[in-house]
């Protein structure tokens, strides 16, 4: 008679989650003060047991195989149940909340995050926000690095963009539409106008966010991208734009929402263009949201209302 097959524990998943969302073994021992051969051992010993290769292993860390990303998104709906089951028969007291978003650059995303965590119910929670670029926005949530995806598609990058999305498993949720504006500094001389127009701009340095080996006209953060210009800047965050924005006169085209609390010293100035921004969030198409990814998005849609935006979507 054959041995009986062995059952995952929960340790394992935690233990899983974990690896997962530091891409090291080694961290995520750290972090959950276990010997660094224990949690080898246990990652192991749960690949033996489910019969898969769910991690592949460099010399720079891990990262989740295929089979990996699937088993993923069951491993934190299981640990998010039993952590609800506890806190209801057993009176724990609230297990650490996870969520992790990716985004591009948006002001409104960063609003929203902080917005949830002061109206958190919960002594600890661990949540991270990756500013990053396009692609790695997408390979975040396709290896659910990220439950939450935001950036933006248009007529000039939908099919390329849908496609790479559909490719990954992912699926895009429309939020709202935004009219293009410039983001510039309150000193620059165009910020006293109404509306710009691109000739307005064509001595200005354009600035946009770099892409890295994927910077393909079609994953550019910025419409228009496809328009030379005389001066052209790239950084990698937005911090550095905001302030070459002051220190230079440069101009980046995007939404039109920009937070006077956040960053007081820039403005959005409306840019008469024949062309409309839709942002959304992508999500992994196999798994339904955590509670705590929802209530994310609930505070996103409520950024979004407060600056006057039609939603596109309803929770």
């Amino acid at each position: 008679m054959g041995r009986a097959s062995r059952g995952i524990t929960l340790q394992q998943l935690e233990y899983f989650i974990e690896v997962a969302a530091e891409g090291s073994i080694t961290g995520a021992a750290e972090l959950l003060y276990v010997a660094q051969p224990t949690m080898s051992a246990a990652m192991k010993d749960l690949e033996s047991r489910v019969g898969r290769t769910l991690l592949s292993r460099s010399a720079r860390g891990v990262t989740l195989t295929e089979e990996g990303a699937e088993f993923l998104g069951y491993a934190r709906q299981v640990v998010e149940q039993m952590s609800l089951l506890e806190q209801r028969y057993l009176n724990q007291p609230p297990s650490r909340r996870l969520l992790g978003v990716s985004a591009q650059h948006y002001s409104f995303v960063v609003e929203a995050f902080i917005r949830m965590v002061r109206s958190g119910d919960v002594e600890q929670y661990e949540f991270s926000l990756r500013e990053t670029r396009t692609w790695d926005i997408i390979e975040d949530v396709r290896t659910l690095r990220s439950e939450v995806g935001i950036l933006y598609r248009n007529d000039f990058n939908r099919k390329v963009i849908d496609k790479l999305l559909r490719d990954s498993g992912l699926v895009f949720h429309p939020l709202f539409a935004a009219a293009p504006h410039i983001f510039i500094s309150r000193k620059n001389p165009l910020a006293a106008r109404e509306r710009v127009t691109l000739s307005d701009l064509t001595d200005l340095p354009r600035l946009t966010f770099d892409q890295g080996a994927n910077n393909s006209f079609y994953f550019a953060e910025e419409i228009l991208s496809t328009l030379s210009s005389k001066r052209e800047i790239r950084v990698s965050d937005r911090a550095t734009i905001f302030n070459l924005m002051i220190g230079l006169d440069g101009y980046t085209i995007s939404t039109g929402i920009i937070s006077d609390d956040l960053d007081p010293e820039i403005v959005a100035i409306p840019l008469e263009v024949d062309e409309s921004i839709e942002i959304g969030w992508i999500s992994h198409s196999g798994f339904p949201l955590t509670d705590q990814a929802q209530r994310y998005l609930a505070e996103v849609r409520a950024v979004v209302v407060d600056y006057g935006i039609d939603l596109l979507d309803s929770p």
